[in-house]
């Protein structure tokens, strides 16, 4: 799913929540987890559903706070990481440890 600045929410099992991502990896469910527990939210996992015999599972990430958009949170850089940096948006999507610029990297 990524950054797309819609504010997506429904339930996993019999919690309401909004979604932050669908369809991720392990690898990928454990980072946002952890960044979105740091910054106080409480995380639920979610199994997707396996499609076909021998594909990876995959995994659907929410946090139980109706209001959060994930897009928001990072472009008005309200989140941290656990080092206390501003999550930048490749940061969010793991494309470098650095967190500056805090936008996107300038064109020269």
């Amino acid at each position: 799913m990524g950054l797309g600045g819609n504010h997506l929410f429904g339930s996993i099992g019999e919690t309401r929540v909004t979604f932050v991502e669908k369809g991720v990896d392990e690898n990928r469910r454990d980072f946002l987890k952890n960044l979105l527990e740091v910054n106080g939210f409480e995380v639920v996992i979610g199994e997707d559903k396996i499609k076909t015999e021998g594909d990876p599972q995959m995994y659907t990430v929410a946090v139980t706070d109706m209001t959060f958009n994930p897009t928001v949170s990072v472009f008005e850089r309200h989140l941290k990481t656990p080092d206390g940096r501003i999550v930048s948006q490749d940061y969010w999507n793991q494309k470098t440890e650095e967190t500056n610029p805090h936008y996107w990297k300038y064109c020269n």
